[in-house]
């Protein structure tokens, strides 16, 4: 079986390549990235071939796809950048099938949430989404943001992911500073500040039913401290949770968007939550690919990884569906340059005069 997984040099990429050499030892993993420098190329035993390939909006990219997939006889394909998610489903659009098969979500859908501001379109007259103005460098609407909004609110990047352009601004004077400083990015989102926890929730549909879902709880990120808005896009301590009123209302918003769209939901879509003051839920993000933590999701029993594997081998039968519910009171933890650790919340160091020796950690692969 050879796999190509596309974006290696990304943390997603990245778990999803370890997930399948794990799953799946005799199999051909071809890595390849628009960067030279991509960690995944680097990485001992992570994937057997390495190319360095165009962007997915360079004249040359297809012609480098279809020679690796013909070079290498791939059997499908694990598509993760958003940008060449997007290329995927017009090449798809525009010719009926895919350079090779592989499993993502349709371009109309992804065209409406690969950006944060089309996403507040679709979804701005509904419960789903938070309070949300689209605002750029020449329109800045301070006046419309005080009188709908108010502050604190929250900003943010309309595209891009890791908190990019994200901070809460209390006053038009620090909206102003912050756009000043990031002149660069040409469109921010602006909407209710929300303070209470920040979920997530990975699901699967397949011709408009929905497969299987599961939630996370994101409690702290990696390198919050270097933020300013001490919220990275990474989470470093985030806990397996089973609550079912968070995966029936993204099944709640996938309805809507598949209505608003006319088209039925088919792939891998992950979302981001806030929840405000008195727990009510707010959509912030929906991204139309695996998220950074689908490896360590797989490893507690929820593997989205496997699952796709199965759909793109004919055996979607293996495939277990329904919410998901996890077993164990499962937390993990994440940094830069080391691999997750999964624990039971139990096993943590909550006495600081405890003796590491008596500490009964996992062992080490």
């Amino acid at each position: 079986m050879n796999i190509l997984i596309t974006g290696i040099g990304g943390p997603t990429p990245r778990s999803i390549a370890h997930r399948l050499r794990s799953l799946l030892p005799e199999a051909k993993l071809v890595g390849v990235d628009i960067n030279h420098r991509a960690l995944g190329f680097y990485i001992g035993g992570l994937v057997d071939y390495a190319r360095v390939i165009p962007s997915a909006t360079h004249k040359n990219y297809w012609n480098s796809i279809q020679s690796i997939i013909h070079e290498f006889n791939i059997d499908f394909a694990f598509v993760q950048p958003e940008q060449e998610v997007l290329a995927w489903g017009k090449y798809f659009k525009e010719h009926g099938e895919f350079p090779c098969s592989t499993f993502i979500p349709p371009v109309e859908h992804t065209e409406a949430l690969i950006n944060k501001a089309r996403m507040g379109e679709l979804l701005n007259d509904t419960i789903y989404i938070p309070k949300t103005i689209t605002i750029n460098q020449e329109s800045p609407k301070f006046e419309v943001i005080d009188l709908e909004i108010g502050f604190p609110c929250w900003v943010r990047a309309s595209v891009g992911s890791g908190g990019l352009g994200s901070l809460k601004v209390n006053s038009k004077k620090e909206l102003e500073a912050w756009l000043f400083i990031h002149k660069v990015i040409p469109e921010f989102t602006v909407s209710e500040y929300l303070t209470g926890r920040h979920l997530a929730n990975q699901m699967m549909y397949i011709d408009g039913e929905m497969i299987k879902n599961a939630g996370l709880h994101c409690a702290e990120y990696v390198m919050a401290d270097i933020a300013p808005s001490k919220v990275t896009g990474n989470t470093s301590f985030g806990r397996f949770i089973n609550e079912d009123r968070l995966l029936e209302f993204c099944e709640q918003v996938m309805l809507v968007i598949q209505a608003k769209t006319g088209v039925k939901a088919h792939g891998v879509y992950s979302f981001d939550l806030k929840e405000d003051s008195n727990g009510r839920l707010f959509v912030t993000e929906i991204n139309i690919r695996h998220m950074a933590y689908t490896g360590i999701m797989g490893e507690v029993g929820f593997d989205l990884v496997m699952d796709s594997v199965y759909l793109l081998t004919d055996k979607i039968e293996s495939i277990k569906k329904g919410r998901y519910s996890y077993e164990e009171n499962f937390i993990f933890l994440r940094d830069v340059d080391e691999n997750p650790i999964i624990l039971k919340e139990y096993e943590l160091i909550k006495n600081t005069l405890l003796d590491i020796n008596e500490v009964k950690l996992p062992p080490i692969n």
